[in-house]
């Protein structure tokens, strides 16, 4: 049975990811120093699966605590979620962003390769492209300046994981995100973060139950049908299946580069205002919402060309919005 360090394994993605680990019978280890997620949901996850994971509370930015780690427990493969994530608070606190995000990637990277642990995921993300000039985004797109230091961090972490590749062992799949949304089907784990919601689904559904007094919608001028951003939503449990997948690959030596890049998305664009509406439709809750002014670090659109996951991965999303958007609202109800 191969060990898997899971980073960030109590935040959303990583949590679902680490349900979908323990069912392909994959034993877990869990990083979470608890920032942006609940140590309860550490009981969520064994109620769902089981199995208890093995936790310990670290913060990857403590250097001796990460080399500890590596020195006293066998790992396998590490899948890489730990970071901020929050493109408007990352305008705000770069200099956070770049120390959490760099360094705790540069010290686990550090002792992978000191400890010839060789297979590495990395939790990427859509923003890398900046701007993109064309639609559907793939692969292949250019790497654009990018438009927050939070997407700059996954920009830098992806160059530093490609340079480690050059130089020992480590093989690694960066896989890059779209909009992770939605809940796990029981309903015990769903996103959760902590104060204000930045992001979209989080603040709906907790506006639609009464907890805030309304939405705001960034930006009513883009060159969309509506106005509003668009944006591949997929959901969470799609893509904790892909990060199974990809791992596979590097055990199984069945990829093709040191270096491997992969989009996660559905495909398809949704404007916030057809997310809105979907929401309402599929749940027949009522969303206070208003329009305001642009939010600095946002784009018109981004959504993804996911053929290449399709074929070479052989991934797909399986599950749509109206899917996504009715799990959230069940895992709302549940809080």
């Amino acid at each position: 049975m191969k060990n898997i360090l899971v980073t960030g394994g109590l935040g959303y993605i990583g949590s679902h990811t680490v349900v979908e680990l323990q069912n392909e019978g994959f034993e877990v280890l869990i990083i979470d120093n608890l920032s942006n997620s609940n140590i309860e949901v550490l009981d969520k996850i064994t109620s769902i699966t089981k199995i208890k994971p093995k936790y310990f509370n670290i913060d990857l930015k403590n250097k001796p605590a990460v080399k500890n780690f590596f020195a006293t427990n066998k790992v396998d493969g590490v899948i890489h979620f730990a970071a901020s994530k929050a493109v408007g608070e990352s305008v705000e606190k770069p200099l956070e962003y770049y120390e959490n995000n760099i360094g705790s990637l540069v010290y686990l990277l550090q002792e992978m390769k000191a400890n010839n642990v060789d297979n590495f995921i990395f939790s990427s993300s859509c923003t890398v492209y900046g701007q993109a000039d064309e639609l559907p985004i793939t692969e292949n797109a250019p790497i654009k300046p990018a438009e927050s230091p939070y997407g700059n961090t996954k920009q830098i972490g992806e160059e530093i994981i490609k340079d480690t590749t050059k130089i020992s062992e480590i093989k690694a799949i960066a896989l890059r995100y779209f909009n992770p949304i939605g809940a796990h089907e029981s309903a015990k784990i769903g996103e959760l973060p902590i104060g204000v919601p930045q992001n979209l689904i989080p603040f709906v559904v907790q506006t639609a139950a009464g907890i805030r007094k309304e939405l705001s919608i960034f930006g009513s001028d883009y060159p969309t049908s509506d106005g509003t951003a668009v944006r591949d939503y997929i959901h969470v449990v799609d893509l904790a299946k892909a990060h199974i997948i990809a791992l596979k690959r590097l055990l199984n030596n069945h990829h093709k580069k040191q270096f491997e890049v992969f989009n996660l998305g559905t495909g398809k664009g949704n404007s916030v205002l057809e997310v809105i509406q979907a929401f309402e439709k599929v749940t027949g809750q009522k969303v206070n919402y208003k329009l305001v002014e642009r939010r600095e670090g946002d784009i018109t659109a981004a959504y993804a060309n996911t053929t290449f996951a399709n074929d070479e991965l052989g991934w797909k999303a399986q599950l749509n919005i109206e899917d996504a958007l009715l799990s959230a609202w069940k895992w709302q109800e549940t809080l």
